[in-house]
């Protein structure tokens, strides 16, 4: 039972957004920004973000080669440029907010590996270069194969490589980590282990219903306006969004002494990826191998999947090289028919930002961007 204090200072805000990842984080940056004398509330489920915001690989990636001529087999050409370039200005507005130093950010490029089956993909590779050109400027991607003998991978896999000359690298804990620090210093307010359990709009505000630890009852929150920016989890609030959550599972090895390469690297159409941090290999991915069994919200890890990524980091990234694994976990990404964002007002007082479709990093600064826009 609230207090009547409790009531009067601590329930209404100017706007609210679910979910402290770095779509909401950055949400709330932008309207605070917009707005800076109006109140600002964050919402979170967990102790920490709860999804895929603290658990990717922290790949600051546009799209390899074999992943955009996927896309061109679902979306129109126009279509995938467009989309490119959200994922280039996200990534450009990530980086001026918060600086490179910070965040751990690297612009190495990135690696595509082929196997021989593959390398019809290279037939494309001017196609493909010429419609980014808009976006990026000439040669996206060139050849790399000159480099595979010197990183040490499976010469038995690998029949190609391709390198795309504007993906990078971070460190996803620093760059959680100073958005945080930004809300706080801008007043923002982010309460956590509040998971909101409904809401409801009427004409004078909108309000949102939360579980605490400790309380009996819901604790209810109002606002003029409210954000969702929970990603796979929003359809336990909004049951008809259009997407499916889908749970990528990762490693990390102890130290390799000697490790051959370095950067961030992608292949089986970038459902497999990697990289070097700290003289590790991190190393996640496999959806692929169990769409039904990884359509899930619930974190924990598959023997099968594994399984897998233990072969695989065996015989094709690290042959002949010993390894110990030291950490595992998941996280928790969501998708749709094609890879454009859910970025809508529904209602005068609602707006979404969901479906990263695994860009997370790349996109949630502009997706940010874009619904504080939408607060006008």
């Amino acid at each position: 039972m609230l207090s009547y204090w409790e009531q009067q200072s601590f329930l209404q805000y100017d706007h609210i957004v679910i979910g402290s990842g770095i779509v909401g984080l950055s949400t709330a940056i932008e309207l605070k920004q917009k707005y800076p004398a109006q109140s600002v509330l964050v919402l979170e489920r967990g102790l920490l973000p709860t999804g895929a915001s603290t658990r990717n690989a922290g790949f600051a990636t546009t799209g390899s080669l074999a992943e955009i001529l996927d896309d061109l087999t679902h979306m129109r050409a126009d279509e995938v440029q467009q989309l490119v370039a959200l994922r280039k200005r996200g990534l450009g507005l990530l980086r001026h907010r918060l600086g490179d130093g910070v965040i751990g950010y690297a612009e190495r490029g990135s690696y595509e590996l082929l196997r021989a089956d593959e390398l019809d993909v290279l037939n494309r590779m001017d196609e493909v270069n010429e419609l980014l050109k808009p976006v990026n400027g000439p040669g996206t991607f060139t050849l790399a194969n000159d480099q595979v003998a010197a990183s040490g991978f499976s010469n038995d896999y690998v029949g190609g490589m391709v390198q795309n000359h504007y993906e990078g690298e971070l460190h996803t804990g620093k760059m959680m980590r100073v958005l945080v620090d930004l809300c706080i210093g801008k007043g923002i307010e982010i309460k956590t282990g509040c998971q909101v359990m409904h809401f409801n709009e009427t004409n004078q505000d909108i309000q949102v219903y939360c579980n605490t630890s400790g309380q009996e009852e819901l604790i209810g929150f109002k606002a003029a306006r409210l954000f969702v920016c929970t990603n796979a989890f929003s359809k336990s609030l909004l049951p008809h969004l259009d997407l499916k959550p889908g749970r990528g599972q990762v490693l990390i090895t102890h130290p390799i002494p000697g490790l051959k390469f370095k950067g961030i690297y992608h292949f089986d159409e970038g459902y497999f990826y990697f990289r070097e941090i700290d003289g590790r290999v991190l190393f996640g991915g496999g959806r692929n191998l169990d769409f039904d069994g990884e359509t899930t919200t619930e974190f924990g890890l598959s023997d099968r999947i594994q399984y897998e990524l233990e072969e695989k980091l065996s015989k094709v990234i690290l042959p002949g090289t010993p390894y110990r694994v030291d950490m595992r976990w998941s996280g928790i990404m969501a998708f749709g028919p094609t890879k454009q964002p859910l970025i809508q007002q529904l209602t005068e007082r609602l707006a979404i930002g969901v479906r990263m479709g695994g860009m997370g990093v790349a996109i949630g600064s502009a997706v940010g961007m874009k619904l504080a826009e939408m607060a006008e």
